[in-house]
């Protein structure tokens, strides 16, 4: 007998007692642990009871075939590496068994070289995938911090400041592009201090009707308005002890940005239609894709709050700024949705991470996630290829012509051309339609508005 590799076991599955017979024998002799089952229900049985490393299932079996077994070792949680086995396959069978789960496919009759070689393959297969998850363990701890994973000095910086911020009750901003984690951050924020067992509660300021906001944040008393027909509490009584974050706080309309600023003075709110207010425990964080300080400028922004809300400032790079930080994120996205699709294990080739490492990411980190998403929806096998990734990518759209003048270096003009031209692609892609662009956009169509008037565009 052959040294027997680790002892792996195998279950065989066939309703052939000569071939279980011959197939026992043969890969004892190659060191593996076999038992035998004459059908899937059996075998479903025995592979709950005790773990396979490997399972060899014919297709054709009465009681329970092959494809019903990989349906129900895939509802059962069963993870053993499937190879099926048929003398009537056809490829179409094959391709089929693969998608529903099977890692590869022998035709009968065959020669025992042959199914000796499928299950080394497999075992050199399993090896990677545990190599990898174990790699990818190492990186996440050694590159991650409250699930936002970066190597860059930049965000390592961020990292330094959550820790030094975490415990304290002053009120921070967050600055980025949509899509580069902010929400993230906040929670980092909250979870690491003090207040970690309180309520931590998110609320998109744009993304709730001007008219219900100040209930939204404040609550009411019954009567308030036509619809008051109870008190309700709103987010910052909910919050009370811990953290709000306003998201998209450019947004908030200045009627409520003076309700803000006495929540942040005087520590206490007063819901809509109430007679006194109410004392309230709460860390505000607040987040925004809009450059505030122009805001302020421009008198769309209160300069008073604007100085509450930034007593601590940080600013997330986007991700066109921390390339080095794409394969990590990529790895990290193959190995979460990688588990949820059924789909553990798979890489992408060189081209498709080209072309990652080549496109801008205008939705950053978000829209990257995305990609990974669909690509491992798409592929066929244990690679992503680079025509499962968006058109966009590997079609890249050249970059906006540069109609600023040569000795014109201003980062801030030239981001403000950049996103006057993705402005400008979003509507011609949608027609003019606004309320779609702003969805490509990923921006509240208020937002959008706001910017259409900002750079001439209405």
């Amino acid at each position: 007998m052959k040294k027997n590799h680790g002892a792996k076991r195998i279950l065989i599955v066939d309703d052939e007692a000569n071939l279980r017979h011959i197939l026992k024998i043969v890969l004892g002799r190659e060191g593996y642990l076999a038992d035998t089952a004459p059908d899937g229900e059996e075998a479903l049985r025995m592979a709950g009871d005790s773990p396979y490393d490997f399972i060899l299932c014919d297709i054709r079996m009465p009681v329970v075939d092959g494809p019903e077994f990989l349906r129900r070792a895939a509802d059962a949680g069963i993870g053993s590496t499937i190879i099926m086995m048929s003398a009537y396959g056809t490829m179409d069978t094959a391709i089929e068994c693969m998608k529903m789960g099977a890692y590869d496919y022998i035709s009968k009759p065959f020669k025992n070289d042959e199914i000796v070689l499928v299950l080394r393959k497999a075992e050199e297969r399993v090896r990677l995938k545990d190599e990898n998850r174990r790699l990818r363990a190492e990186i996440e701890r050694e590159y991650s911090f409250a699930g936002i994973i970066s190597r860059t000095p930049r965000m390592q910086d961020i990292f330094s400041l959550i820790r030094k911020v975490c415990d304290f009750r002053t009120t921070v901003l967050i600055l980025g592009e949509s899509g580069t984690g902010k929400e993230l951050i906040a929670r980092a924020i909250h979870f690491n201090g003090n207040r970690r067992k309180e309520p931590f509660i998110a609320v998109n300021c744009g993304a709730i009707p001007e008219n219900l906001l100040e209930s939204e944040l404040f609550g009411h008393v019954k009567g308030a308005f036509t619809d008051a027909v109870s008190d309700k509490s709103g987010l910052f009584e909910q919050a009370d002890g811990g953290t709000l974050l306003l998201d998209e706080i450019g947004e908030m309309p200045p009627f409520l940005q003076v309700k803000l600023l006495r929540v942040l003075q005087e520590g206490e709110i007063r819901p809509v239609g109430a007679g006194t207010a109410r004392k309230v425990d709460v860390r505000v964080v607040s987040a925004t894709s809009r450059d505030l300080a122009r805001e302020v400028a421009d008198g769309r922004f209160r300069e008073d709050l604007f100085y509450r809300l930034n007593v601590f400032c940080i600013k997330v790079p986007p991700l066109r700024e921390r390339i080095e930080d794409i394969p990590l994120l990529a790895d990290h996205f193959l190995e979460k949705y990688g588990e949820r699709l059924g789909k553990a294990g798979v890489r992408l080739a060189p081209g498709a991470m080209k072309a990652l490492l080549e496109y801008a990411w205008p939705g950053n980190v978000r829209e990257l996630e995305n990609c990974i998403e669909r690509g491992l929806v798409l592929c066929d096998g244990d690679i992503i290829e680079p025509e499962c990734l968006p058109d966009g990518l590997r079609n890249r759209i050249p970059a906006p012509v540069n109609v600023l003048p040569d000795d014109c270096l201003s980062l801030k003009r030239a981001a403000e051309q950049l996103e006057r031209e993705y402005i400008l692609k979003a509507l011609e892609k949608t027609s003019g339609n606004r309320t779609r662009a702003a969805k490509i956009l990923e921006i509240s169509h208020r937002a959008l508005l706001y910017k259409l008037k900002e750079y001439g565009l209405e």
